[in-house]
């Protein structure tokens, strides 16, 4: 079953996920979706200092919003904001350096952001796809402490400032890997049979699907989303996936075509018209399981995740992290 999906997904992908796939999907994009002015809403952005990041980061700070970069590099994070000011002219660019590895500082760093910042959308882009087993200086699997339980405790903690504002929105870039995937409540960690950093990481966007599912039920005055970028040339994808790289380099997305629909979901009112918990791939609601690839789960096994992150993030939150 294992190869019928991953045989299927590939061959969905040369036709969907590389840059002929963007540039036939975005035939039907209308362009005045993204000709707004956002000036007054505040967009925090997670893995912002290159690759997709950086690209949303660009494209919203055009458009006149307050942009928040977080990012584990000081260096990296502020030649891009430089770089962003200067291109944009916006000077409401501002950087903050956190580790979404390690979920004692996003505790740490969500509550004195709300002490001093509004939100108006989230944008959980910060990732990694680590190819052998490492562990955090928390002792959690580095690909699992970044993807998926950084991604849910920053949610997490943010939560009730985006509460206070009229059209919130949380934005988690995920991938198309996500559909060889079927989630995996049993061993979070990948702590038993062969490390494989892609597989991994694939299960960890399959779980941020879930995030995004779960939360749209019990937060209804928050519009979630979470999508897919299409395989696009980032520093990430060349770093992690070399060999990937070398074979499809030529047929790659952009920066700018992978961060597209992140902005439009971020920034456009047609995107907020749609329902909260969707899937989406260039600007459109897609299916989150390829047909007869058996990667379904039973509900219980998506309410037990959400359990057994809440316990995950709890054990890293200091007293003084609030309620």
């Amino acid at each position: 079953m294992s190869w019928y999906r991953n045989t299927v997904w590939f061959v969905k992908g040369l036709r969907e996920y590389t840059r002929s796939g963007y540039e036939s999907a975005s035939k039907h994009f209308n362009p005045a979706d993204l000709e707004v002015n956002v000036s007054g809403k505040s967009f925090l952005i997670t893995g912002s200092n290159s690759g997709i990041g950086k690209a949303t980061a660009k494209e919203i700070a055009k458009r006149g919003g307050t942009v928040h970069l977080v990012c584990r590099n000081k260096e990296r994070a502020e030649d891009a904001k430089g770089e962003i000011v200067t291109e944009t002219g916006n000077q409401n660019v501002f950087l903050h350096i956190v580790d979404i590895s390690n979920p004692k500082e996003i505790w740490k760093f969500a509550e004195q952001f709300k002490n001093k910042h509004k939100l108006n959308v989230l944008i959980n882009n910060a990732g990694c796809m680590v190819n052998n087993r490492e562990l955090t200086e928390d002792g959690l699997e580095k690909n699992f402490a970044t993807n998926t339980l950084g991604t849910y405790v920053l949610t997490t903690a943010l939560l009730p400032l985006l509460e206070k504002e009229a059209d919130a929105r949380v934005i988690t870039v995920s991938s198309g890997g996500m559909l060889v995937q079927k989630l995996n409540i049993s061993d979070l960690q990948s702590g038993s049979g062969t490390f494989d950093g892609t597989m991994v990481y694939a299960q960890n966007k399959r779980q941020q699907v879930v995030l995004t599912e779960q939360w749209a039920k019990t937060h209804r005055n928050i519009h979630f989303s979470v999508m897919h970028p299409g395989w696009a040339d980032t520093p990430a994808v060349r770093s992690s996936m070399p060999d990937f790289y070398q074979k499809m380099k030529s047929s790659l997305r952009t920066e700018a075509q992978g961060a597209d629909t992140v902005v439009w979901l971020a920034v456009s009112s047609e995107a907020a018209k749609l329902p909260s918990g969707l899937f989406f791939q260039d600007r459109q609601p897609v299916p989150t399981h390829l047909p007869l690839a058996s990667t379904h789960s039973p509900p219980g096994d998506e309410e037990k995740l959400m359990e057994l992150l809440e316990e995950f993030s709890q054990k890293f939150k200091s007293p003084s992290s609030g309620t």
